[in-house]
């Protein structure tokens, strides 16, 4: 892979330490994600959850394909470029994350609404580094970052010419997925995901990531579910998120036991919420970067 490729203009391709950190915190997240357990639906280092098509160590090779992605997109946003260009630089990333993706596991998708999200939350925290700015600065960044995609990219789809799952949810059921999100500036992790991960940070770490994923599905309208079954299973896996938390989750007996149950059923009617999962990689990603990048220039 030629960086020339993405940064023609050589002057414009800065890489440093905050840029190696951010990269370093990403992938560690995505790790971090794979490895928790156990995990309803999901791939986990026990078991391959709802699916049949990848493992554990699909989500490694995966994974490690895309760590120089993860610098690359930090690079883009460590920039003078204005957000929208950023925005068009990283999208072109993507595109080949994806394919090297795709190469590393036989065809089979991992990651691929995880390296959207990611990249523009790297893209993002790297240019309000930049600009010296507040780690509160970075929803209001992908916010602009991202303005219109969905008019952009969805409205003017029709059944006839929705082609990818996402687009033919946003037809069938105004559902704007992974891109309206983004364009809110990620509002289930600022708002929900990352102060609930923070105030259970007295669990274990793989307790903590189990916590913080019920608490991302009870919330996320998780477009891998829709896709594989319906809405009406969407509102049932959001209701027993909840319940599983009313019940303290993973600090309970009577949690614990909801949750192995729950992972027996979601295996049997193969169930995966795998839009929930990317956005607790997500979550873990901006926590590290908070305290890494942020809190040390206190």
């Amino acid at each position: 892979m030629n960086l020339a490729n993405f940064y023609p203009n050589g002057s414009q391709c800065v890489i440093n330490d905050e840029v190696f950190k951010l990269a370093d915190c990403a992938s560690k997240a995505v790790l971090y994600e794979v490895s928790a357990f156990p995990k309803p639906g999901l791939v986990s280092p026990i078991s391959s959850g709802a699916h049949d098509d990848m493992n554990y160590f699909t989500f490694i090779d995966s994974t490690t394909a895309l760590m120089k992605y993860f610098i690359l997109f930090a690079m883009a946003g460590y920039s003078s470029k204005d957000l929208k260009e950023i925005f068009s630089d990283i999208r072109k990333i993507g595109i080949q994350a994806e394919a090297d993706m795709f190469a590393a596991t036989g065809k089979v998708n991992t990651h691929k609404g995880m390296i959207f999200l990611m990249g523009v939350s790297l893209a993002a925290t790297a240019k309000v580094l930049y600009e010296r700015q507040d780690f509160k600065r970075i929803s209001s960044t992908i916010q602009e970052m991202t303005a219109d995609l969905v008019l952009k990219d969805l409205h003017h789809l029709t059944k006839e010419t929705a082609s990818t799952h996402g687009e033919k949810l946003y037809v069938n059921h105004n559902i704007t997925g992974i891109r309206g999100e983004v364009e809110d500036g990620l509002p289930i992790v600022f708002l929900h995901a990352l102060p609930f991960f923070q105030d259970n940070k007295d669990l274990t770490l793989n307790n903590q990531l189990i916590q913080t994923l019920f608490k991302i599905m009870t919330i996320c309208d998780d477009t891998t579910i829709i896709h594989r079954h319906n809405v009406n299973k969407l509102l049932e896996v959001k209701e027993k998120g909840k319940k599983i938390l009313a019940m303290d989750g993973v600090r309970s007996k009577a949690g614990q036991e909801q949750l192995e149950q729950l992972c027996h059923c979601f295996i049997e009617e193969r169930v995966s919420p795998g839009g929930s999962a990317d956005l607790l990689a997500v979550t873990v990603f901006f926590d590290l970067v908070q305290e890494s990048l942020f809190y040390s220039k206190n």
